[in-house]
């Protein structure tokens, strides 16, 4: 992250733990359904929208397509594609909300709709039903569609007293 960068943690995810994470999700939204349709905010909600559809066994899945984050900043939400409806027994599934701004454009074209993320900033929060895991608002939660293994210093060396 730069100097500049409101982020002072970083919490990697594996694939494991997503994949874990977003099966918890579906055991929390299994009573609260059925779902007549998924509806994915692209491209963070891909993933743990696939598992979320087969445990649910939801066969209807439509994409919202909006975009705000590079991989360091996050800008100003661009709808790239919009969806039909009001979301009357519409499941909107997102990777994350972090500040609200794309929730909050989602929740403003589908306000019946029941919105679930895996992970959940202070901010953003209020604006979805169900989350798994909050982290706080200055962690910058890298996915693992977004990284590479490689070797990482351990935290104790990043310390500014050593």
């Amino acid at each position: 992250m730069s100097s500049s960068s409101p982020y002072k943690r970083h919490y990697p995810i594996s694939w494991d733990q997503l994949h874990r994470d977003a099966k918890a999700l579906a055991w929390r939204l299994l009573d609260l359904g059925p779902f007549k349709r998924l509806i994915v905010v692209t491209r963070g909600g891909l993933v743990p929208a696939a598992v979320i559809a087969r445990e649910l066994d939801i066969h209807l899945i439509e994409t919202f397509c909006i975009a705000s984050y590079d991989w360091q900043n996050q800008g100003q939400p661009e709808i790239l594609k919009g969806i039909d409806g009001d979301g009357q027994g519409d499941l909107i599934i997102d990777d994350l909300v972090d500040t609200g701004s794309t929730a909050k454009i989602v929740r403003e074209m589908l306000p019946k709709a029941h919105f679930a993320t895996v992970y959940a900033k202070p901010a953003g929060r209020p604006i979805v039903d169900t989350f798994i895991t909050e982290v706080s608002q200055d962690t910058w939660i890298l996915f693992p569609w977004d990284s590479e293994g490689q070797y990482v210093k351990p935290l104790s060396s990043c310390r500014s007293d050593k």
